[in-house]
């Protein structure tokens, strides 16, 4: 679903990458508690990572086991998200584990090119991304999702767009109709359930 984007960045596995851009999209656009809020992740390189980090507080991670903390448990994202309220960003493994929650990135020496009113969250990630061989993802608060590889903005996610497609719950054929702003799925009517 992100092909223009994980065609950019090929030393990762696609699954682990494309969960974990699921996970900030889902974060972006739901927030927590009723407002919207920012995080970061870094996959890969993670060593490098945690080397170049430090922990703003006893890590609510710690001690779990790596099947619970991997990106693709479906318990996990429920802790994420909560998580992803206080300072700090996330390390995650180029395996798909989440080794640290709660990490302020200390990268300083890089010359990266972040475009202007981008915050000082999207100039770590970019840094990172620099000076270790991560990616590294940024949630804003104002809902966009970045992507940084090599200290290059490689994309965004503008997660209305993308709640369109992957929001819906319903199964099997729909039809999508418009009323100005609005937008209306229902299910296409099968005539031959309908007849009994």
């Amino acid at each position: 679903m992100f092909e223009s984007i994980l065609c950019q960045v090929t030393d990762y596995d696609p699954e682990v990458l494309e969960t974990l851009i699921e996970l900030a999209v889902e974060i972006a656009r739901e927030g927590r508690e009723g407002r919207r809020i920012g995080t970061l992740f870094t996959l890969g390189d993670e060593q490098a990572v945690l080397a170049k980090s430090r922990s703003l507080i006893l890590d609510p991670l710690s001690g779990h086991p790596e099947s619970l903390r991997h990106v693709t448990n479906p318990n996990l994202r429920g802790t994420i998200k909560e998580l992803a309220q206080l300072d700090g960003g996330f390390v995650v493994s180029h395996d798909g584990v989440v080794l640290s929650a709660c990490r302020y990135l200390d990268s300083f020496a890089a010359q990266v090119d972040v475009p202007l009113g981008l915050g000082s969250r999207h100039l770590a990630v970019a840094n990172i991304s620099a000076v270790t061989k991560a990616v590294g993802i940024v949630v804003s608060e104002s809902s966009v999702v970045r992507l940084f590889c090599h200290g290059k903005l490689v994309g965004e996610i503008i997660p209305e767009l993308w709640m369109m497609d992957h929001a819906a719950r319903l199964r099997g054929s729909v039809k999508t109709e418009t009323y100005g702003e609005l937008t209306v799925l229902t299910p296409t009517v099968n005539h031959a359930l309908t007849a009994e």
